[in-house]
């Protein structure tokens, strides 16, 4: 069983920073890319930044140039930088990661966290 745990939320004002983290832990053989996802109220849940097992990134237009997101392979760890922060990245942070398991290396299953809160105060 593999478990994604978050950390690393919480409340800071408009102009803030804050960095998540997400540690994956259990029978992991090798993990693909780890993403970043966020869900606001009443909104659809929306992929925010992704990086690859080969260390490529991608965000969306949103955050470019606010957020980071970086791993550390050796600890099975995502994180996500966020800098500059506005009320609108208010929201739920959830990871997610696809990842293969010591059970089953030859198949990559997706994995997410319980999702942790960002609020930003204007």
């Amino acid at each position: 069983q593999v478990q994604l745990v978050e950390s690393g939320g919480g409340l800071v004002q408009a102009g803030g920073s804050l960095r998540l983290s997400c540690a994956a832990s259990g029978s992991i053989s090798s993990i693909n890319a780890m993403n970043w996802y966020r869900q606001a109220p009443g909104k659809q849940r929306e992929l925010v930044a992704t990086i690859t097992s080969g260390g490529r990134t991608n965000y969306v237009d949103s955050v470019k140039g606010r957020f980071t997101i970086s791993r550390d392979n050796a600890k099975n760890t995502v994180y996500l930088q966020m800098n500059s922060l506005k009320a609108e990245d208010t929201a739920v942070y959830y990871c997610n990661a696809g990842v293969r398991t010591m059970v089953t290396p030859l198949f990559e299953y997706d994995y997410w966290g319980q999702g942790t809160q960002v609020t930003v105060s204007s």
